[in-house]
């Protein structure tokens, strides 16, 4: 039996600050370090010989990935990051307050932003200090793929291509996912076969490891998230 953890970063400072933040590199929150060290004793507790380890760019899901892997008492130094896992942009969004959002645009409207699976908001301004473009990390991504704005369909065309050409052959040596929410909804929903409209109604929650297991052949047989307490419901899958 193979098994892929997928493991959302613990709580961030702007999602303390309830903050839209997308691809802004902003880092764990005190409670978001200790979600990743549970996170990591629950992952231990599995007795599994992991061997490949991912991440997205940014500092949120890297620190939870090293967390994970110190907690457990591994080598931090395989640890693979790609720009693709990174989080959904949320375009002229970033950096702005969720709940004062809802207020100015109304809660329909947002949820539209944050659930749809083709609705990406207004594009961010390319001169905004929240831009990709304008921050460090990006610096060796080609210009012409960091995107100004971006919705879930096109989080997923990043994120599954990358899956199936980097990690989908790797899972029959288990494998760790460190990413986002939205990163990690794109994987679900290619992994358990969502379709578009049921994918609204699928929501992540941080630092909780969500371990699938697969068969010889990659054939997924079942999941579940390792804190029963903070899980969420999963939607069924063939």
């Amino acid at each position: 039996m193979s098994h892929l953890i997928l493991v959302r970063h613990g709580q961030s400072e702007w999602n303390l600050e309830n903050r839209f933040t997308g691809w802004v590199d902003v880092d764990l929150a005190p409670k978001g370090k200790l979600e990743a060290c549970k996170a990591g004793e629950l992952i231990k507790k599995l007795d599994v010989s992991i061997e490949h380890f991912f991440c997205s760019y940014q500092k949120r899901a890297i620190n939870t990935l090293k967390l994970i892997l110190n907690t457990m008492r591994i080598k931090d130094d395989k640890i693979v990051k790609a720009w693709e896992l990174n989080e959904r942009h949320y375009g002229s969004l970033t950096g702005l307050n969720k709940d004062e959002m809802k207020k100015k645009l109304g809660e329909d409207k947002i949820h539209i932003f944050r659930r749809s699976w083709d609705m990406p908001p207004d594009p961010l301004s390319k001169n905004n200090p929240y831009h990709p473009l304008n921050i460090e990390i990006y610096k060796n991504i080609p210009k012409e793929k960091i995107p100004d704005t971006e919705s879930l369909k096109d989080t997923y065309d990043r994120v599954i291509p990358y899956f199936k050409k980097h990690i989908e052959k790797k899972i029959s040596e288990n494998v760790i996912i460190s990413a986002h929410g939205n990163s990690i909804r794109s994987l679900c929903k290619f992994l358990f076969e969502i379709n578009n409209e049921e994918i609204s109604n699928l929501e992540i929650p941080t630092g909780n490891p969500l371990i699938l297991k697969f068969d010889d052949n990659i054939k997924l047989l079942d999941a579940k998230y390792l804190d029963q307490e903070r899980a969420k419901d999963l939607i069924k899958f063939n």
